[in-house]
C-alpha cells in the first residue's frame, strides 16, 4: 500500500493530468482506509474550486498572492497531520 505522503502525491497529479489505471485504484483503496487523506482530497478539491472561481470572476479584482510565510504555515500542517495519521497506523512486516 502507498504512504500517506505518496497519496498526496498522486491527488495532486490528479489535477494535473489523468492518473493511470493503476494510480487509480491505488488511490481509491486507500482513500478507503484513510480519513486523513480522504480529508486531504477535499481540501484540494475545495481549493481548486475556489481558484477557478476566482480565475472567472468578470470584476478581475482577484485575491492577493499568498504570503510565503502562510504558504509554510499551510504546509506545516499537512505535513503534521499526515505524520500523525502514519503514526497511528500499525507497522507491517514484510
Amino acid at each position: 500500500m502507498l504512504s500517506c505522503k505518496a497519496i498526496g502525491e498522486l491527488l495532486s497529479q490528479k489535477l494535473d493530468r489523468r492518473l493511470s489505471l493503476r494510480e487509480r485504484l491505488r488511490l481509491k483503496f486507500h482513500l478507503l482506509i484513510c480519513k486523513t487523506c480522504r480529508c486531504y482530497e477535499k481540501q484540494l478539491k475545495f481549493i481548486a474550486h475556489a481558484v477557478q472561481r476566482l480565475m472567472q470572476s468578470s470584476d478581475g479584482a482577484g485575491m492577493p498572492p499568498l504570503s510565503e510565510e502562510a504558504g509554510r504555515r499551510i504546509n506545516r500542517n499537512i505535513r503534521q497531520q499526515l505524520n500523525e495519521e502514519n503514526s497511528k497506523e500499525p507497522r507491517r512486516r514484510l
